[in-house]
């Protein structure tokens, strides 16, 4: 739950997306403890499941926009600065959250994180790279200035 609520930025949603990858894993289970990382693959299951969200989100402000309906209910937005690493991070483009995330936050290992992402151990670290360098340039995010990031 802690990855998915860094991935989307929001706990809320890491808590119900947490608890559909649960179940699906649950109704999988005789596949997925066939894996070679039956907990990577729950992660992966939580990060497609957001992405999904995210599609929806998006289409929703889309039909919003399109017919003129408001936005009365969004929440004020928390000024802390973990809230701002949540909000820099959820802004990332897909593939460079999803690699961050797993790399860093799941410490999983750049080649588990190229299998499950299907890409090459190059691009993991290209994408990372290009996360952090995001992440630093970002306002109030000024404890990522020196951090270095570790192929």
């Amino acid at each position: 739950m802690r990855s998915l609520s860094l991935y989307c930025g929001r706990g809320d949603v890491a808590e119900e997306l947490a608890q559909d990858a649960l179940a699906i894993v649950c109704r999988d289970w005789k596949k997925v403890r066939e894996a070679d990382s039956p907990e990577a693959y729950v992660h992966r299951v939580g990060i497609n499941l957001a992405n999904s969200f995210f599609r929806r989100k998006a289409a929703e402000r889309r039909a919003k926009q399109r017919y003129g309906w408001g936005d009365e209910g969004s929440p004020a937005p928390d000024i802390s600065s973990r809230e701002a690493v949540r909000q820099a991070v959820a802004s990332l483009p897909r593939r460079q959250r999803t690699a961050l995330v797993m790399r860093y936050y799941l410490d999983l290992p750049i080649s588990e994180v190229a299998i499950l992402m299907e890409c090459s151990d190059g691009t993991v670290k290209s994408l990372t790279h290009q996360a952090i360098s995001r992440l630093r340039s970002s306002p109030g995010i000024e404890d990522l200035r020196g951090v270095a990031d570790a192929g």
